[in-house]
């Protein structure tokens, strides 16, 4: 598989979990946090798509990277392989009810943890040092204001999450579902950004060709060390008498 292909592969990876979890969103009944859905009737198959589709999507970027760039995204693959180790964790150990506190419920939301964490750096780590001007710019800066949204998206989900002490100071309980669904999706967005972005664009390269005949142009005959001149062959022609 080749970079590009691995770049190809982690777009359509996030693509099917995006279209999973919409199906969840619009086709059950409404739930607080995404992986509620897995507690109700018929929800347990499009969540378990969801995150096993996104992991894929992490490990086949990492792998592109692995690829292309190995010395220069070693930190990023780290990040990526983190990612994609925690929506696997997720998807094994699904959460619980609110009401209910078990060992698979806190498994589930710490390796949830991971994956809301691990892949705004690692988007930052891949942007990092980037071009900022010139032909890759556009990309690499989507990457970036992308990498900022998902962290602020991130940082207000926290403080509006029920277990922190900022919750009630700004009503966080009325909307920390809605912006669960805003980290998710734009982690998403962040991902096909830097699948995109890590796709190297080179430019054609043209190729001589050769003579008609095919072959190499002869070597002029001379002594060696002494190439013949323009206008001065080696043997002149004898002047009549």
């Amino acid at each position: 598989m080749t970079p590009r292909q691995s770049a190809w592969g982690a777009v359509a990876g996030t693509t099917i979990s995006a279209c999973a979890l919409a199906y969840a969103q619009v086709a059950l009944p409404a739930q607080t946090l995404l992986s509620d859905y897995a507690l109700v009737s018929g929800g347990l198959v499009p969540v378990l798509v969801g995150m096993l589709a996104l992991a894929g999507a992490c490990l086949s970027l990492a792998y592109g990277l692995a690829a292309g760039d190995p010395v220069r995204t070693a930190a990023t693959r780290v990040l990526l392989l983190a990612g994609a180790g925690g929506l696997m964790m997720s998807a094994i150990f699904p959460t619980d009810p609110s009401a209910i506190a078990s060992l698979s419920g806190e498994i589930h939301r710490w390796a949830a943890a991971v994956v809301f964490t691990s892949l705004p750096v690692a988007g930052w780590t891949l942007a990092r040092g980037r071009a900022t001007v010139g032909r890759t710019a556009p990309r690499w800066n989507a990457v970036r204001a992308m990498n900022v949204t998902s962290a602020v998206t991130l940082a207000v989900y926290l403080a509006a999450h029920p277990a922190t002490i900022t919750s009630p100071l700004i009503g966080g309980a009325a909307y920390y579902g809605l912006l669960e669904r805003g980290v998710v999706l734009a982690e998403m967005v962040l991902l096909i950004f830097m699948a995109l972005a890590a796709v190297e664009r080179r430019p054609a390269v043209r190729t001589s060709t050769s003579p008609a005949g095919g072959g190499a142009e002869p070597a002029r005959a001379g002594r060696p060390g002494h190439p013949e001149r323009p206008g001065h062959p080696e043997r002149p022609e004898r002047l009549a008498a």
